[in-house]
C-alpha cells in the first residue's frame, strides 16, 4: 500500500508542476487561454494537484513509523 500510494504522490506532484509550468509560460508570453481553457485555471489544477501529491506522501512518511 505504501508502495502505491508513494508512486501516486510523485505522480500527481509531477502533473501539478507540469501544468503549473506550462501555465506560468503561457502567461508569461502574453496568452489567457490554452486550449479552451483559461491559464489561471490550469495553474489552479497544478496547485490542487501538488498539494494533493505532498498530502499523499506525507501519508507515508507518518505510516512509516507505526
Amino acid at each position: 500500500m505504501d508502495r502505491l500510494l508513494l508512486l501516486a504522490g510523485r505522480l500527481s506532484g509531477l502533473g501539478g508542476l507540469t501544468l503549473c509550468v506550462i501555465a506560468g509560460v503561457a502567461r508569461v508570453s502574453g496568452k489567457f487561454w490554452i486550449g479552451g481553457l483559461q491559464v489561471g485555471t490550469l495553474l489552479q489544477a497544478g496547485i490542487g494537484a501538488l498539494v494533493v501529491g505532498c498530502f499523499l506522501l506525507l501519508w507515508v512518511l507518518t505510516g512509516r513509523n507505526r
